[in-house]
């Protein structure tokens, strides 16, 4: 999936993260809840070495507490990482990121030596909020539009820890057409960048196979509709989304799902689970196994042409 929102920051912040991070005791990456996989940053794990890494599972006050579970272990799996799954509802565990910090790093902690760690995290994942509460005041901007932060900045703690705030970035270039529906589904991709009904529709097969008990309650639906358009004209008849004549406005229905899902007014719903991404990851190399082959078998025809 090729994102159509690219801001000159983001390339220029990549630049700045690969150039702090040999600079760093230690990395915080602020991960969304409901998309763990999907909202980490690809480029982390092959740049971050043997770094310890604290995964922060933000908003998890609206994902689902049986899928957060299942992701810390999942994310636990790799060397050096740690999990605290946080919302803004609880700062008191937010603040334990800074402890946390400390048992990662016994030995500079005993030396009484200074932390560096660098925050960061996709767009609109909360990161700025997180960085308020650990400073205990308000230093970063916080907004409910993604790309909110565009410049780097160092952020001196009390508590010996000092943070490298960097911009939410996003990558061009999703390989994994799921990834970027989920993070479009989320929010963390600007909504002028993607189509609100093809979200939309994602969004709603998946609700329909994997919460379907959550739609029927929310929308008064005794049954489900076979496919995803039916559902959201459903949802748009029964939510008042319809142009004179009794049409459904299929783009106010999409939003309004969208919506619903984002602020948790349909329940606390996870986008994805640890086995179902154990599977696209495997799918995915075959695909790019087999456009490699196909890549080599036209420069061989193309070189055996040329003879």
């Amino acid at each position: 999936m090729q994102i159509q929102w690219y801001p000159g920051h983001m390339h220029k912040a990549s630049k700045q993260i690969k150039e702090t991070l040999p600079k760093v005791d230690l990395i915080i990456e602020i991960l969304d809840a409901r998309i763990p996989y999907s909202s980490q940053n690809p480029m982390l794990f092959s740049l971050r070495g043997d770094k310890p890494c604290i995964k922060v599972l933000s908003k998890s006050d609206l994902a689902d507490p049986d899928m957060t579970h299942q992701w810390q272990a999942w994310l636990e799996k790799e060397q050096g990482v740690k999990t605290l799954a946080v919302s803004t509802q609880q700062p008191e565990k937010i603040r334990q990121i800074s402890e946390l910090c400390r048992q990662m790093l016994p030995a500079r902690t005993r030396g009484i030596r200074t932390i560096h760690a660098m925050i960061m995290g996709i767009p609109n994942v909360g990161k700025s909020t997180v960085i308020n509460i650990l400073a205990g005041r308000t230093i970063a901007k916080t907004g409910n539009e993604p790309a909110v932060t565009k410049a780097q900045q160092r952020i001196v703690l009390d508590n010996g820890l000092v943070l490298s705030d960097t911009p939410g970035v996003l990558w061009p270039n999703i390989e994994n057409r799921q990834v970027g529906y989920r993070l479009a589904t989320t929010g963390a991709i600007k909504d002028t960048a993607i189509e609100h009904d093809d979200v939309a529709f994602f969004a709603a097969d998946f609700l329909a196979h994997h919460y379907p008990d959550k739609l029927k309650a929310r929308y008064g639906l005794d049954a489900l509709p076979d496919d995803e358009l039916e559902l959201i004209e459903a949802i748009g008849r029964k939510r008042g989304c319809l142009r004179s004549g009794g049409q459904v406005e299929l783009d106010k229905a999409s939003k309004l799902l969208l919506r619903e899902l984002r602020d948790g007014t349909l329940g606390r719903i996870t986008l994805e689970n640890p086995a179902q991404i154990e599977k696209e990851i495997i799918e995915l190399e075959k695909t790019k196994a087999a456009k490699k082959a196909a890549r080599e078998e036209r420069k061989k025809k193309k070189n055996k042409g040329a003879r």
